[in-house]
């Protein structure tokens, strides 16, 4: 049996989906607050009868920083898929973004190696790699360096890989893959609300480049490789690198809205997060945008999947489809909520 965590998120659902439809046993990790309707959403998105498939899951309520429950949780299991994870930019939830992303998967690692778990795949972030030089491509023997425009996210990642590596020393047959920006549908006010804003009329881009990835072939890959038993690795799992101007322009086109036309300098990006932090701290609610996404949509990032495209012949859907596809999920989202009200 396959344990997943993280399956109530936008990668573990689409990695829970195409586990399902495979036929393989899968139990599912969620938390006391986890909230399995957007798994039965995602699902709809693919599949006719996602009640039906959902039936192929069997859930299992536990926390990664309880040892105990999570020692109950791999009775019975062969392989993990570890895909829980905090994200976030917003201070106030650093200190539960480390502690949860490292020492979670500490415990994780722990179990798998005293449980004798035969296979362990990793979901780490392409932010726990060092960056190239002079706008070079990072691939991964581009290692991590300390740095102030390192993330806090970024940082818990890199952490929580080290524990990763650390159990694969001591003998777990563990791989790593490095997503990088990952694109996918449903979750419109966390992991896809790029979808929201342009929807909302975004006007305003940054000089950044990021690399971005759909996340059906990062459920895809994550599988591959499990199922290739290529292990004692990272693989970088990146379509392509787009700039944010032309990211936000192609999800303007699948949504029919103005593309944004006012570039934002780094120096007004980081005006803006202080100005809107004062504001968020009067208002007592969090900042629309921080000093952490400032300095990132500010950066130009290059990131090679030659090694993953190579070792196993894999192939990534183009960008531009991704977004055509998730745009079209995204209306139809928005349609039903109208005919709702």
């Amino acid at each position: 049996m396959i344990l997943v965590t993280g399956g109530t998120g936008l990668l573990g659902s689409h990695l829970l989906l195409e586990l399902a439809q495979s036929g393989r046993k899968v139990r599912a990790l969620k938390r006391k607050s986890g909230d399995t309707g957007m798994v039965k959403k995602v699902f709809s998105y693919y599949v006719e009868d996602a009640d039906l498939l959902l039936k192929n899951i069997e859930w299992f309520e536990g926390d990664l920083l309880d040892f105990g429950s999570m020692g109950d949780a791999l009775e019975g299991i062969d392989e993990i898929f570890h895909a829980g994870a905090v994200v976030s930019f917003y201070p106030s939830d650093h200190k539960a973004m480390l502690k949860v992303n490292i020492d979670g998967t500490a415990n994780l690692v722990n179990l798998a190696l005293e449980k004798q778990i035969k296979k362990f795949c990793y979901v780490s972030s392409v932010a726990t790699l060092g960056r190239a030089d002079n706008d070079g491509l990072t691939d991964e023997e581009t290692h991590w360096r300390v740095s102030g425009k390192n993330s806090c996210y970024a940082i818990s990642k890199y952490g929580a890989e080290r524990e990763v590596w650390r159990g694969i020393e001591e003998g777990l047959n563990a791989v790593i893959v490095n997503p990088s920006v990952i694109l996918g549908p449903g979750f419109w006010n966390d992991n896809s609300g790029m979808f929201r804003l342009v929807w909302e009329g975004l006007k305003y881009y940054t000089t950044g480049v990021n690399g971005y990835v759909d996340v059906r072939d990062v459920s895809s890959a994550m599988i591959r490789l499990m199922d290739s038993n290529l292990f004692s690795q990272r693989f970088i799992v990146s379509a392509d690198n787009v700039s944010y101007q032309q990211i936000f322009s192609l999800m303007a086109k699948y949504l029919n809205k103005p593309a944004p036309s006012m570039n934002v300098q780094p120096f007004l990006t980081h005006i803006a997060w202080r100005v809107e932090a004062a504001r968020s701290f009067i208002m007592k609610t969090k900042p629309e945008v921080t000093k952490e996404m400032a300095t990132t949509t500010s950066q130009k990032y290059y990131y090679s999947s030659e090694k993953i495209r190579k070792t196993i012949d894999f192939k990534f859907r183009p960008v531009e489809e991704s977004i055509k596809d998730i745009c079209g999920m995204f209306i139809k989202d928005i349609e039903g909520v109208q005919m709702k009200d």
